[in-house]
Order: C-alpha cells, then sequence, then structure tokens
C-alpha cells in the first residue's frame, strides 16, 4: 500500500503533542500544504505561522528553544534546510538547542517542482553541522518511528521526507533510534544501503540479484548521523562490496558516510548510486527515477562492478 509522507506527518506530531504540551509548531504559511490545519485547530495556541520568511521561522523557533518549548519546524526541505541555513547553523547548531527540523518534499520525488524545489544537498549540509542528529525515512511507520526518536533527543535533529507515494515496507509501531539502522536482509556477496524512497528500490534490487545467484543484505540507514558504524563496518567486513542508494547527490551523503566509515576502519568498495553532480529537472518522479540511475536495474549493475572489483575481476 502507498501513502503520503506528507499527509501522514501531522499523525506523528498529534501523537507527539499530546504527550508533550511544550511542543510548538512552526511554519513559513505552508501549513496547508503541509496537512497541518489539524494541529492548528486542536492547538491553534501551539501553532505558529511566521509568514513566507524562513530566516525569520528558525530564528523565532530558536528564541522559543531558549525558554524550554519545543520547537518542531515544517516545510519544504529546500525552504527549512538550505534557505535559511547560515540561521540553523549560528542560532540553532552552535548553542545546541533542541529544535528539530522536519522538511518535506526533498530529492528528485519533488518531479513537476523542477530543480529550485528538488533539494538534493540537504543530507551533505545537515550531517556537517556539530550536535545535529540526521534521519531520513523511507516509509510512514519509519516517519513515525524517526520522528518520535527524534524528539526524545534533547539537541537538534533534522528529518528528512518525501512528498507522497510512499510503499509501506515496515509495521506501524516500529521503533527507531539515534545511531541504529535496520537490517532488512542478510547477505554475503554485497550489501546494498539505502535510505528514504531508495531503500524500497534497494529492495527489489536484491530480489534481481537473488535470480542471478547473488546474496545481497540489505540495510536501511533511517539515521545518517550518527551512522550505525557498527552494523556499516560488520557487513563491510563480511560482504566485502557495498552499494549506496539515496534520492540525493552521491556527494557528502549517505555514500559519504558509508565510505569514510568504511575506508577508516574497515575498507571495502563503496559504489555509489545517487543523483550524479547534477541539478534536478521537471518530471514524473518514476521517470526522473528513470532518467538519473536511481532504478532496480542500475543498483544490480552497480553491484555487480562491485563485486568484480573485490574480486579483482574489474579494472579500477
Amino acid at each position: 500500500m502507498e501513502r503520503s509522507f506528507r499527509t501522514n506527518l501531522i499523525d506523528a506530531i498529534m501523537d507527539q503533542a499530546s504527550q508533550d504540551e511544550k511542543i510548538v509548531v512552526l511554519n513559513a504559511d505552508s501549513a496547508r500544504a503541509l496537512c497541518l490545519t489539524k494541529f492548528a485547530e486542536t492547538y491553534p495556541e501551539r501553532m505558529i505561522n511566521v509568514g513566507i520568511s524562513e530566516t525569520d521561522l528558525i530564528g523565532t523557533a530558536a528564541g522559543l528553544a531558549t525558554t524550554g518549548l519545543k520547537p518542531v519546524v515544517v516545510g519544504f526541505s529546500m525552504f527549512v534546510a538550505e534557505k535559511p541555513y547560515e540561521q540553523i547553523r549560528q542560532a540553532i547548531a552552535y548553542p545546541n538547542l533542541n529544535v528539530k527540523i522536519v522538511a518535506t518534499h526533498s530529492g528528485l520525488c519533488v518531479g513537476q517542482d523542477g530543480a529550485s524545489h528538488q533539494c538534493l544537498e540537504d543530507i551533505s549540509i545537515m550531517r556537517t553541522l556539530p550536535n545535529f542528529k540526521v534521519f531520513v525515512a523511507a516509509d510512514i511507520a519509519d516517519e513515525k518511528a524517526a520522528f518520535a526518536a527524534m524528539m526524545a533527543y534533547d539537541g537538534p535533529a533534522y528529518l528528512r521526507l518525501g512528498r507522497d507515494k510512499a510503499t509501506d515496507i515496515f509495521e506501524d509501531g516500529k521503533v527507531d533510534q539515534i545511531g541504529g539502522c535496520d537490517i532488512l536482509q542478510d547477505g554475503s556477496d554485497v550489501t546494498l544501503v539505502g535510505c528514504g524512497l531508495m531503500v524500497e528500490v534497494a529492495m527489489k534490487a536484491a530480489e534481481e540479484l537473488k535470480e542471478e545467484g547473488i546474496n545481497a543484505a540489505v540495510i536501511n540507514a533511517y539515521c545518517i548521523k550518527p551512522l550505525a558504524e557498527n552494523v556499516i563496518l560488520e557487513y563491510a567486513k563480511k560482504t566485502k562490496a557495498m552499494v549506496t542508494v539515496e534520492d540525493h547527490s552521491v556527494i557528502g551523503g549517505l555514500g559519504a558516510a558509508v565510505a569514510q566509515v568504511t575506508s577508516a576502519k574497515c575498507p571495502a568498495v563503496v559504489r555509489t548510486v545517487g543523483v550524479q553532480d547534477r541539478f534536478g529537472e521537471s518530471g514524473l518522479q518514476d521517470d526522473l527515477f528513470e532518467k538519473y540511475g536511481l532504478t532496480a536495474q542500475h543498483i544490480v549493475e552497480e553491484a555487480k562492478k562491485a563485486i568484480a572489483i573485490k574480486e579483482g575481476k574489474a579494472n579500477v
């Protein structure tokens, strides 16, 4: 079954807000687009619309955090991660304030909105900020679990979500934790490490590899920072070949995080599937995934290359 990140986010927020009266939600005149009107109707005194000014959005959230409240900033990823980046760095990360940023509409899945709205750099820039934790949800159950884990942490955190069309992978009631991941299936030949919408695609690739006699492990890296290093290193040692998959630039994202860990502690072949140092463009989500190589077939090809390299059967 497919469910929408955007329309189901309100359930995660309402669940946490019903348990903690210190939670306040902020948006930049986008409550309707983000399906937040239910929160505004239920807790009108806890919903703040700053207008179309994302820099004020971050500054206001930071100020509220200094009073002991727990601000949750919600908006399109391009406008709550990149547009106010200076304010995030200076007003939230540097003083280590308890502000949560929930970013919807990330990556190529924004589709027809085009390059100006397709945030392909947010994992990279957010994971470089000291004090920040970074989560990426693969489906609605993961969205709720990541949001709960983020809210339980006393400090700044970022949750990356898609827009719509999230196929259910996990059952409701899933539990996430800081520095955690999910091992969706074991394998001995190659490890596929995905995040967000690419987890489902990685699982399809594993099925195709199995038909060719290749045993692939699949990991859902729902927490990019801190990364589940123990699991990554376990499978780097076990398979010695890894393919990372993300709806994000291959520069600085999940692939870079995995490669950084393995190169330092347990060298393995790491191939990256993602957007290859370019902007997106307007188009349907599935068409864009096909054009930019975010498909099961492309993952299969990269997995075979990784295996060939580790076995010394391919030129590097």
